[in-house]
């Protein structure tokens, strides 16, 4: 099975070597780390990352951020991004256990065995690959781990059209039984408030991020629904926080926040954007 890219050209550059130039551009950018990731030999304390999923033109800099985190922290085998349904196919939670995916920067390979003992632990996790064919939240992840790490990791693909809590606990300690031991993080797909004024976004998006701050799963779901926020992948960050509270997390901490406004200049219609790292 070969997946091949659908926002090559469109969320983020189509070529090799244009794609490379804009990842450094969002890593150096005055919005971004400002300095190019480099893989470190630390000790491994990152369980899981919450990033953006928007055009790299947008929230490039606040994922970079993310990544660099990321690149300090050493080299994992294996990353499970986890992403929201954005294109209403495929089954309620969808898993791919096989195959490879294509991006400008080369191709990655899922990571089987581990693949399959996520959705044997699960009650809820199909496999499922029409969910995945033109869904964007996932992939525009993979450059930014290919720029930094290589060939050197694979990965799994999780897609939840079904973000309730009781799915995303199902997600996050089925994860968190298949990754325990194991060199693997967590990548929870999201961006923040859709199509409101910055201000408001802010407020909003506030909320949220103080509940992710918590590690409190129950409190993020509450506050999306409570506060009407348009937060698209509540239900992967709450499944990596159930996950990673697991795997002994201890520390939530906010990398980056900016909105679609800070790029554009646009303050009534913004979309906002958080990296956010959770660490034992």
């Amino acid at each position: 099975m070969i997946r091949l890219p659908c926002q090559a050209g469109a969320f983020y550059a189509g070529s090799l070597t244009s794609l490379q130039k804009q990842i450094e551009e969002c890593f150096l950018h005055r919005l971004g780390p400002q300095r190019l990731p480099q893989v470190g030999a630390g000790s491994r304390t990152l369980l899981s990352l919450v990033s953006p999923h928007a055009g790299y033109m947008y929230s490039g800099p606040v994922a970079a951020h993310g990544y660099f985190f990321a690149a300090l922290d050493g080299r994992p085998d294996t990353f499970i991004i986890l992403g929201p349904n954005h294109t209403g196919y495929g089954s309620g939670v969808s898993i791919m256990v096989k195959g490879t995916w294509k991006t400008p920067l080369g191709d990655v390979t899922i990571d089987n065995n581990l693949a399959q003992l996520i959705q044997r632990n699960s009650e809820l996790i199909d496999i499922d690959d029409s969910a995945h064919k033109f869904e964007h939240s996932i992939e525009v992840q993979l450059p930014f781990l290919q720029y930094v790490y290589g060939t050197s990791f694979k990965f799994i693909p999780i897609c939840m059209m079904m973000q309730d809590l009781e799915t995303s606990r199902d997600v996050g300690e089925a994860i968190a039984q298949a990754i325990r031991g194991k060199n693997a993080v967590i990548i929870a797909s999201t961006d923040m408030s859709h199509y409101v004024s910055q201000d408001q976004a802010k407020i909003q998006d506030r909320y949220a991020i103080e509940a992710m701050r918590r590690l409190d799963a129950a409190e993020l779901q509450s506050t999306v629904e409570t506060h009407h926020i348009s937060m698209c992948g509540y239900g992967p960050v709450s499944a990596a926080i159930i996950a990673s509270k697991q795997l002994g997390a201890s520390r939530s901490q906010l990398l980056s926040y900016q909105t679609s406004g800070d790029i554009s200049g646009d303050l009534f219609h913004v979309v906002g954007y958080a990296s956010m790292a959770i660490t034992t």
